[in-house]
């Protein structure tokens, strides 16, 4: 699960969703990511699942600006990954994380009660269950639209 905001979220969808990028600090997860996973969007403030991505090749670096980020803490999103959309949501398709709060073995983790704790952080690995979870729920709200 990728976690990033409405806006950067916006940023990735007018690329048509070529490509994802991590936080300077996240480069040794960035080394855990290899072609053929699957990323999960989830767009904070909102706390809502946005879609999902396929990494279609191997790590590389660039600083182009493409992200807005925060304000005050610019990061270049500077470790990069080619990516493919896999299930594409409108907006108001977005599936709130809050609804999955019993479904998923990552939420969990916390007490039920500060379940927003699961989604701190830019990156996560979930186990198998939760990625088919999230996958199966997003594909439902598009209508099986993809």
């Amino acid at each position: 699960i990728l976690t990033g905001s409405p806006e950067n979220h916006a940023a990735t969808r007018a690329r048509d969703f070529d490509v994802i990028g991590l936080k300077e600090r996240n480069r040794n997860r960035a080394l855990e990511i290899e072609p053929g996973d699957r990323i999960v969007l989830y767009a904070t403030r909102v706390m809502a699942f946005a879609g999902s991505m396929r990494v279609e090749g191997e790590l590389y670096e660039d600083r182009e600006k493409i992200w807005p980020g925060k304000p005050g803490k610019v990061d270049p999103y500077p470790w990069r990954f080619p990516t493919s959309p896999e299930v594409v949501l409108e907006e108001s398709e977005w599936v709130p994380a809050e609804s999955l709060v019993t479904e998923l073995e990552h939420i969990g983790k916390w007490p039920r009660e500060h379940w927003k704790l699961a989604f701190q952080g830019q990156i996560r690995p979930v186990s198998d269950h939760d990625a088919k979870m999230l996958l199966d729920r997003m594909t439902a709200a598009t209508g099986a639209r993809t």
